[in-house]
């Protein structure tokens, strides 16, 4: 039988709505959080810098990953110093490449050579995973995501390359691979499977943990009540 008390993952919650994050705070299973100008936007943020110190006022001893809005890397740079500076416990999402597919590469060894946390973002191929293996600076901490449910979502199994991701990045251990965008709770025990550190989990797929475990023949026949509630409570008739 799964459960959540035998993992090795942590799971970090995914989203960018204030009370949310600060309701899954008190919860001891979540380990992190992560957000995006996509999530922001759908939550109705208005005020970046606002929204971060509001939740940063009250999140201060788990990480949190916010993201340069920048398409320029030189931008990206300015942007990044600011929020590495808005607490300790922040991690400054950089994307792999820009929108004209240029690499950030360099921007990450000056970023970490600075000793600022980065989480580079939106990864899909292990020749990504590689490079920016090679120019993290060892000595600073850092996530490398891997968006497995985008990977996914092309009819490929993420599995196996998560799998190498995970011993490609094994020689720095201060750069921890991170399962991103999880289309399902299985998600999160393949990542523990594999050894992945991380998963970044959103809150729709969080408000299925409950269920892990559950029996599925009970499970079976609450699936039939439903059915039969809904063609009732609909009024239907043949």
């Amino acid at each position: 039988m799964k459960s959540l008390s035998g993992l090795r993952v942590k799971i970090f919650a995914d989203g960018a709505n204030t009370g949310s994050m600060l309701e899954l705070y008190a919860k001891p299973f979540i380990k992190g959080f992560t957000t995006n100008p996509t999530l922001m936007r759908k939550a109705g943020i208005t005020d970046y810098r606002a929204f971060a110190r509001e939740v940063l006022a009250e999140i201060r001893d788990k990480p949190i990953c916010f993201e340069v809005l920048s398409d320029d890397f030189g931008e990206m740079e300015r942007q990044a110093l600011e929020i590495a500076g808005w607490a300790d416990n922040v991690y400054v999402k950089i994307p792999i490449t820009n929108t004209q597919r240029e690499n950030c590469d360099a921007l990450v060894k000056r970023l970490t050579d600075r000793r600022v946390k980065v989480n580079i973002t939106a990864i899909m191929t292990l020749a990504q995973v590689r490079r920016v293996s090679a120019a993290l600076n060892p000595a600073t901490p850092s996530y490398v995501s891997v968006f497995a449910g985008r990977i996914a979502d092309t009819g490929t199994d993420p599995v196996p390359l998560m799998r190498q991701a995970v011993e490609i990045l094994k020689p720095n251990p201060q750069a921890e691979l991170l399962w991103a965008s999880p289309r399902e709770i299985i998600n999160i025990f393949q990542a523990d499977a594999v050894g992945c550190p991380v998963i970044t989990v959103t809150e729709d797929i969080l408000k299925k943990l409950p269920l892990i475990g559950s029996d599925l023949a009970d499970f079976s026949l609450d699936t039939v009540r439903m059915f039969v509630d809904d063609a009732s409570g609909a009024g239907y008739s043949l």
